[in-house]
């Protein structure tokens, strides 16, 4: 519209008529479409309180940072029987532990001392109940790992969870992070599928942004961490609306 105005106010300027011009504006489209649908870093940085959160896609026992592993209220660790050897606990167990299960065990036992149990179940494996939202944190090297319990086991030794438990877990979680952190970097994987069977409620999508409010509802009481990495798998990451999840990150700066 604007180029057929200029045409009638100026007949004579015969620049922008032609294949030369219509040609350089179809380039300038496509560009500027490329431009925009290029995949972009989902991140945002928070000046209150002064933190930042990332959504990348990866493998979270390729970070290198501090780590949140979901688990259950009982806290087993035998796999395949009980654990199933692909979950993520399962990985765990074997990368960053070797599959040494005694020296597993032993760390979460020390992490648990102190931590009441809230009943017993009758069933394979570990009986002793923690309840949800126990947090068992180990050291591993450098960093910590947060052993968040967010599922409970029934007496076939299958985990169920409930969104309602999930938000317990993660605010929990984030006040266990605020006191034993010490700052710096921590990953999480993305909360509700797989273990805790509520994907069909609460998809990846919704997960994360479930994540992120818990997070900047806990900070509104301090500083959590440096940065949160919510880390997704490829298969999952490459599903989400990522355009979404940069403007919902965006309406968190006034939080």
């Amino acid at each position: 519209m604007i180029l057929q105005t200029s045409n009638v106010i100026n007949p004579k300027v015969t620049f922008f008529q032609g294949m030369p011009f219509l040609l350089l504006v179809i380039a300038i489209s496509l560009i500027a479409g490329l431009v925009w649908s290029w995949p972009r870093l989902i991140t945002q940085d928070y000046s209150a309180p002064k933190t930042k959160i990332t959504i990348v896609k990866g493998d979270m026992l390729a970070e290198t940072t501090h780590l949140v592993i979901g688990t259950t209220d009982t806290f087993d660790t035998e796999t395949p029987i009980i654990i199933s050897a692909e979950s993520l606990q399962g990985q765990a167990l074997k990368i960053l532990y070797g599959g040494d299960l005694k020296e597993l065990d032993a760390q979460l036992t020390t992490a648990l001392a102190g931590k009441p149990s809230v009943g017993t179940i009758a069933k394979a494996g570990k009986q002793a109940q923690y309840g949800v939202g126990t947090i068992a944190t180990v050291k591993h090297a450098a960093r910590l790992i947060f052993f968040l319990a967010y599922c409970e086991m029934d007496a076939f030794n299958n985990a169920h969870s409930t969104p309602d438990k999930v938000w317990k877990s993660l605010l929990l979680l984030w006040d266990e992070v605020s006191k034993k952190s010490n700052g710096g970097t921590v990953s999480i994987p993305v909360i509700g599928g797989g273990l805790a069977r509520i994907s069909s409620v609460l998809p990846a999508q919704d997960a994360i942004r479930f994540i992120l409010l818990s997070f900047m509802f806990a900070s509104r009481g301090g500083k959590i961490c440096d940065e949160l990495r919510i880390v997704v798998r490829p298969e999952d990451y490459m599903k989400l609306d990522r355009l979404e999840l940069q403007s919902f990150l965006s309406s968190l700066r006034s939080s």
